[in-house]
């Protein structure tokens, strides 16, 4: 239980991509780790890109970066739909300006790029979006996991055991 005592945000909200979800969800529970879901307040259930439903523990308005060690961003679309929430962008933007480990996965640096956290950074994403990041102000690079820092972004579901590896690290190491 290398993470005991630890507790993590997943976010979520309609059309989230299930298993950059589901994956580290599991690991980090596998791990010893609190792991809270986290809404936008739309909705206190979720459905995946698939239909598969997640209910949410908490919504971002009741939550503060204090309350966790990490804040991981599933991508999908959901991204799209997290990053117009102003609680989701405060926590996102709190818990990296407070060092925290700040974790997103393919579309989840949307996220990243609205709480405007990524100036400066080394980051990667699915490469659909590569020029949102680096118009945000990141070096974008093509590699299955980036740790920049307490900032650790991943491309595509099959770079799922990476980006849970790096995330379980970087906690280990907090």
């Amino acid at each position: 239980m290398e993470l005991a005592g630890k507790r993590v945000a997943v976010l979520a909200e309609d059309n989230y991509e299930d298993p950059e979800l589901w994956y580290p969800y599991y690991r980090l529970l596998e791990a010893g780790a609190a792991v809270a879901l986290v809404g936008t307040g739309s909705a206190q259930t979720y459905h995946s890109k698939h239909g598969y439903p997640v209910t949410v523990d908490a919504r971002a308005d009741d939550v503060r970066a204090a309350d966790f060690d990490a804040v991981i961003i599933p991508g999908g679309f959901a991204p799209d739909r997290l990053r117009r929430y102003p609680a989701v962008l405060r926590l996102v933007r709190e818990a990296f300006e407070a060092g925290k480990v700040v974790a997103a996965i393919c579309h989840g640096p949307w996220v990243l790029v609205s709480a405007g956290v990524l100036r400066g950074r080394t980051a990667t994403s699915v490469s659909a979006i590569k020029d949102d990041v680096a118009n945000a102000g990141a070096q974008w690079v093509d590699r299955e996991v980036v740790r920049d820092g307490n900032l650790i972004t991943s491309r595509t579901p099959s770079d799922l055991p990476a980006f849970s590896r790096a995330i379980i690290g970087a906690l280990a190491a907090g």
